[in-house]
């Protein structure tokens, strides 16, 4: 299936999920009707020089966006990792390409993004969500999972290290999914304009706690990696030792990213349900099963052995 006229855009083409959503759009559909949309589109050479169209884009530059989503039919904004600054980024994306004449946007959000959670990144993603709904444009939302990587590339190293993994996440269960995934189900919903007004959960095959998952790790590396239950003050003091800025103010151009408020925001939704979903949506846009956490697991974990060797 393809849009029907006009082409494809996608915002934040040269972060993580944006290479690989660019990649999985291209190989379903002719490169030059695909416009990758980038504040550093010099990152995006190799996908130019296979076809696709290349513009630069900043979300904090309302003015430009207009010119930069002309003549796209479809648009994937994929959201922003801009703590205190995204919702605003967000809205300039929907209004601008409301202004372009944009038909569809497709958007990348988070699982349990509704009034209630407390995790600070529901908020935003609600937020946006709501927006894009009183936009007039037609629109489709992917409520994406936590991404395994984020467990794998992150914790994981930190809990084989020390041994320990410290949450504040209770018994409250999530299923990872694979960032690759999430490309592959965002490429295809672009091309879908029967999904128009559909919010998507893409969520990983199995739920699991955070327990669950220090288990796997200890049994398939052959190191312990204790699971340690603390509160929501003892999940900041972790934060606090390692320096981390307590709340998105505080972020600082070139120190964290992020901040101790949404992590142990995130922990709090966790451990109150807001994550425990389970959908075939993932299954039914990419015609195959979502990758297991299992597998991810034994793969990162044979990476990082092939590495040290």
């Amino acid at each position: 299936m393809t849009p029907t006229d006009g082409f494809v855009g996608v915002t934040g083409a040269s972060g993580q999920l944006g290479m690989l959503a660019a990649q999985a759009l291209m190989n379903r559909i002719a490169p030059k009707t695909v416009v990758l949309l980038s504040r550093t589109p010099e990152r995006l050479t190799a996908f130019r020089e296979n076809g696709a169209q290349v513009r630069p884009c900043d979300l904090d530059d309302a003015d430009e966006l207009p010119r930069a989503f002309a003549g796209l039919s479809t648009l994937l904004v994929i959201s922003t990792d801009a703590l205190g600054r995204r919702v605003a980024q967000h809205a300039a994306a929907i209004e601008a390409a409301r202004r372009a004449g944009v038909k569809r946007i497709v958007y990348t959000s988070f699982l349990g993004a509704e009034p209630g959670n407390p995790a600070l990144v529901a908020r935003d993603h609600g937020a946006t969500e709501r927006l894009l709904r009183g936009s007039g444009l037609e629109w489709t939302i992917l409520r994406n999972a936590q991404y395994a990587e984020a467990i794998l590339d992150v914790i994981m190293p930190n809990a084989l290290a020390l041994g320990e993994w410290r949450s504040s996440g209770g018994g409250g269960r999530i299923a990872p999914v694979a960032r690759q995934d999430c490309a592959e189900c965002a490429a295809a919903a672009l091309l879908r304009p029967d999904l128009a007004g559909c919010t998507l959960n893409i969520v990983g095959s199995h739920l699991l706690t955070y327990r669950d998952m220090a288990a796997m790790m200890a049994a398939m590396a052959g190191k312990p990696v204790r699971f340690m239950p603390v509160d929501d003050g003892g999940l900041y003091a972790v934060f606090d030792a390692i320096g981390a800025p307590r709340s998105p103010a505080d972020i600082a151009p070139g120190g964290f990213p992020w901040c101790s408020d949404d992590m142990v925001s995130f922990e709090a939704s966790l451990r109150e349900g807001w994550f425990d979903v389970q959908s075939g949506d993932a299954q039914m846009l990419m015609g195959r099963p979502p990758q297991a956490f299992a597998d991810l697991l034994k793969d990162s974990l044979r990476a990082r052995k092939e590495t040290a060797a």
